[in-house]
């Protein structure tokens, strides 16, 4: 085979190779568009039309569920939930073996005669969040605190699970 030969094979080889990469491209491409579409609509868009009631409380779905940090100190775990537009009467603790559930409701405002609304985003109703906690915690000296739309839950360890320092030798 000539050195014309071999050349001309070798670019056809990564011609072929290119389109081959280009074609994985497209198609990758084309997943891509597709699954951008899909969450755009909302996880339960396909589903609309076969249960109608669903579509109202679709948008909302992560605003319901508080959004929470759990922080691990040496002597406590700190749990703060972000709870805004709740009053503290409205807001409940439940603590079940290892089950942190933190139950909610925000009240809706009626709107005046007269008023017109022209939009409504802010989302109104009950909401859950079970949290499981780790072992090795005092749940019978718990203290709960609300400020500022944050509910700090503050859960103390026994005394044989504090975290130490080990030296290591």
């Amino acid at each position: 085979m000539s050195t014309k030969e071999k050349s001309l094979k070798k670019e056809t080889g990564r011609k072929q190779a290119q389109t081959l990469q280009v074609r994985e491209n497209r198609w990758l491409d084309d997943m891509d568009r597709a699954f951008d579409r899909m969450m755009n609509r909302g996880v339960l868009q396909p589903f609309r039309s076969l249960w109608p009631d669903w579509a109202p409380f679709q948008p909302d779905l992560d605003i319901r569920v508080p959004r929470v940090d759990m922080v691990d100190r040496d002597d406590e775990l700190l749990i703060r939930a972000e709870v805004p537009g709740i009053d503290k009467e409205h807001l409940h603790l439940d603590l079940a073996g290892d089950l942190l559930t933190i139950h909610g409701e925000r009240q809706h405002e009626e709107t005046q005669e007269g008023d017109h609304l022209y939009r409504s985003e802010i989302v109104h109703g009950a909401f859950s969040r079970s949290i499981r906690l780790p072992t090795g915690l005092n749940t019978e000296a718990v203290d709960a605190s609300f400020k500022n739309g944050i509910l700090e839950v503050h859960l103390p360890k026994r005394e044989e699970t504090k975290r130490q320092k080990i030296e290591v030798k």
